[in-house]
């Protein structure tokens, strides 16, 4: 991730989820925080960062409520 703003596409590849699953979450309100311009959606690297430290966890048995930043 070297830019600043992240397209759907580069986040869907840094992850390995699809894309259709980060546009399924913005319509639910859920995953890192993003903003539209000009039509295109794009992520802030401190808000993808922020989502990932949020969903840490210590085990599989920790629940993790639904990150919403």
């Amino acid at each position: 991730m070297s830019s600043t703003n992240l397209s759907p596409e580069e986040l869907s590849a840094h992850w390995s989820v699809p894309a259709k699953t980060l546009e399924r979450w913005r319509c639910e309100g859920i995953g890192p925080r993003f903003f539209k311009m000009a039509g295109h959606v794009r992520y802030r690297r401190e808000d993808v960062e922020q989502f990932e430290s949020a969903s840490m966890r210590s085990s599989t048995t920790e629940r993790v409520a639904q990150v919403r930043l």
